[in-house]
């Protein structure tokens, strides 16, 4: 989000200061201090013919891709309205709401931080179509949708597969068998939805372009980087998780680095976080590696007391910071 110039009360030249243990822009004429609040948005599973009605994006980000029908709250309507009012402008159709199907975030952007409340609903009068920022309305059945672009939109389709009745549903595992989710190696083809993972650990949101196309180019060349994703059993295939192991190689042992590794929101505290380390431990054995760390200051309190019931102790290392 663009930072201000002016305050908005009284027109004074905006400064710093802390204001609930955060740094942030404040007047110090009039005493105004700027929040930065996430933007709340809705989308829409509309259940149609067996499947699920996709509408393909007429603007950016990604345009010309198929998504969820989806918009942002106005400031006189309710979540539950703007449901209905989004869905009608960009698929034709006229629909009643059956449920809260559940509500995600994303502070990653697209392109400011956002609160997506998400409900199932089924028509009830219009005609499909593709209207406002729609160039085109279709449902898709569930072995035929496609990768959508929005995180979210990947997670609620993730969900309503789940916990649907068709024969595309994953269901929930017992305890004594195989989780609902299997770890691989990291393919080409994952990319995009990789850096999107990427992009919900806080450490990286400051990132500036150049340094995401940075991160892009490692991710497909660097040899010494070694990148596990977890992927959940349903079609299509959602990445819902990643850890990267970076190994580095002295004269006289070998040692591992986890900086980044990132579970979707909706999936955590189901063991894919464990299954994920579990990998890269497995790796760094079988690669003879002496010492497996974790940068821990990238991660929240939470994190790092789900890395020592794992058996990471924590030690000092002289280090010396070259870069900001």
């Amino acid at each position: 989000m663009k930072r201000l110039v002016y305050c908005p009360v009284c027109g004074h030249e905006l400064g710093e200061r802390e204001e609930g243990g955060r740094i942030r822009q404040a007047c110090s004429n009039c005493g105004y201090v700027h929040y930065v609040n996430p933007v709340p948005a809705v989308g829409i599973l509309i259940e149609m013919d067996g499947g699920i009605v996709l509408i393909r994006r007429n603007n950016p980000p990604h345009q010309g891709r198929w998504a969820l029908p989806s918009g942002y709250i106005e400031s006189d309507e309710s979540a539950e309205d703007a449901a209905v009012r989004e869905a009608f402008e960009e698929t034709g159709l006229r629909v009643e709401l059956l449920e809260l199907a559940g509500v995600n975030s994303f502070p990653e952007g697209p392109p400011i931080s956002g609160l997506m409340v998400f409900y199932r609903a089924k028509p009830i009068d219009g005609e499909l179509r593709g209207g406002d920022d729609a160039s085109e309305a279709k449902v898709f059945q569930p072995e035929e949708l496609p990768l959508l672009p929005f995180r979210t939109h990947r997670e609620a389709i993730s969900q309503w597969l789940e916990r649907s009745q068709s024969p595309h549903k994953v269901p929930a595992a017992p305890e004594d068998e195989q989780p609902d989710f299997f770890i691989r190696p990291v393919e080409s083809s994952d990319a995009n939805e990789l850096m999107a993972l990427l992009a919900l650990i806080s450490a990286n949101r400051e990132l500036e372009r150049e340094s995401w196309r940075e991160v892009f180019q490692r991710l497909r060349e660097t040899d010494s980087l070694e990148v596990f994703v977890a992927v959940a059993k349903q079609q299509p295939p959602l990445i819902i998780g990643f850890v990267a192991l970076s190994i580095v190689r002295a004269l006289t042992e070998g040692r591992g680095l986890i900086n980044d590794m990132a579970v979707l929101p909706t999936y955590q505290r189901r063991g894919v976080g464990a299954a994920l380390l579990e990998a890269a431990m497995r790796r760094a054995e079988r690669l003879n590696l002496h010492l497996l760390m974790i940068n821990e200051q990238r991660a929240n309190d939470r994190a790092r007391a789900f890395y020592s019931a794992l058996g990471f102790d924590e030690e000092a290392y002289m280090q010396l910071k070259l870069k900001s």
